[in-house]
């Protein structure tokens, strides 16, 4: 029997799958934790915490370092949201082209009561919303996961030109892109060639105000800017200042400021919208059904699958007896640990072990299920974090 606790409204499809598995929500000291924006503290790992799954790609809300430390697992569920994310974009797109949201307000704005007029008024007006469409223009974008591998193939269909750069790219995401997206080799070369730029990645020391004044000058005169990712990826007040100048055409942007709030009142060349990128009910149910199956799975079987601090790891269930081991990725650590198993006279039918920087796991199929003396034994290595006896 699991425990697990929520923060946030998580959708009651997630929910659902942890009750059919008999795990309970319980207030304090939960097997798992499940989340979507909630900052987590130190302060919420409990000593019986064993994992955390953020319902959402992003994980600047949790303190991932310190549950690395105490061998928690993090999850988080990148492409559930993908697709509500890539309409958004697409909509952002269309608003930083097109006069659209000044002509709503125009519209807003007509006198009801001259209906004859309102023909006249509308005909006369529209041409100061007059902008440009997407066909033939050049879509740059950076970060080529899931969000920005699905963002090129509806920009295809659209017609436009497409050009990535993503160093970090994986296999399985270069397989989901169209061939016609061009390879950027520096960021430089895709700001230079790109009308509209979209960022897809996530906010960590190194992405922090990746957009700059060092690069900002790079973009294609009267280009528009669309970060639907996290705000620190982009440097506020460097944006508003080239925007002043006229070479940034437009900004688009999920994470509004007091900065960019007050610019918006000023000009119109800064969108804002209230974090609105995965807000579909569509992603809330995939991101929560994703984050209680990994719960699952990792609680009641080892595997993990989309961790960002532990190596993905999986293996069929060779017995009824699992021993969950997690340490410190130190040399000749599997020899202690099967040592230990072999001390107590138990056979190992089958196991993997996989390592991800200072951390590591083992997952071991015993012929025999594990007493608490081996239990205790293995517990007392040096660099061993935690051991669990998983039995079915």
């Amino acid at each position: 029997m699991f425990n697990f606790k929520t923060f946030n409204n998580i959708a009651e499809d997630g929910l659902e799958i942890l009750r059919e598995n008999n795990f309970q929500e319980v207030p304090e000291n939960p097997d798992g934790l499940l989340l979507r924006s909630h900052a987590l503290t130190e302060e919420d790992f409990g000593e019986n915490l064993k994992c955390v799954a953020r319902a959402g790609a992003g994980t600047n809300n949790i303190p991932i370092n310190e549950a690395t430390k105490q061998g928690i697992v993090v999850f988080n569920t990148p492409g559930a949201n993908a697709n509500a994310v890539k309409e958004l974009v697409i909509c952002g797109m269309l608003l930083s082209s097109r006069g659209i949201i000044e002509g709503i307000e125009f519209a807003k704005k007509l006198d009801l009561k001259d209906s004859k007029g309102l023909n006249n008024a509308m005909e006369a007006q529209k041409k100061s919303f007059a902008g440009n469409e997407l066909d033939g223009k050049t879509l740059g974008i950076i970060g080529l996961g899931s969000i920005g591998s699905m963002l090129a193939q509806a920009a295809q269909t659209l017609g436009m030109k497409l050009i990535g750069y993503d160093p970090y790219i994986s296999i399985e995401s270069a397989w989901r892109l169209p061939r016609e997206v061009g390879k950027a080799e520096t960021m430089d070369e895709l700001l230079q060639h790109s009308d509209y730029v979209s960022l897809h990645v996530p906010l960590a020391e190194e992405t922090k105000n990746l957009i700059n004044k060092s690069n900002l000058n790079k973009f294609k005169k009267g280009a528009r800017l669309i970060n639907l990712s996290r705000g620190g990826i982009v440097n506020t007040a460097d944006v508003i200042e080239e925007l002043e100048t006229g070479n940034l055409g437009r900004f688009v942007t999920d994470f509004p400021t007091p900065e960019l709030i007050k610019r918006s009142a000023e000009k119109n060349d800064v969108v804002l919208l209230p974090h609105l990128g995965a807000s579909t009910k569509e992603a809330e149910i995939n991101c929560a059904v994703m984050a209680a199956n990994q719960m699952v799975n990792y609680l009641k079987h080892g595997t993990i699958v989309n961790s960002v601090n532990f190596p993905r790891i999986s293996l069929s269930r060779g017995t009824h007896h699992r021993l969950v081991i997690i340490n410190h990725n130190e040399p000749g650590m599997i020899s202690k640990i099967t040592d230990s198993i072999a001390e107590c006279g138990i056979n190992i039918a089958e196991m993997t072990n996989k390592s991800k920087d200072k951390i590591a796991i083992n997952l071991i199929d015993l012929e025999l299920e594990a007493s608490s003396e081996l239990i205790q034994q293995l517990e007392s290595v040096e660099h061993v974090l935690s051991v669990r006896s998983l039995s079915i």
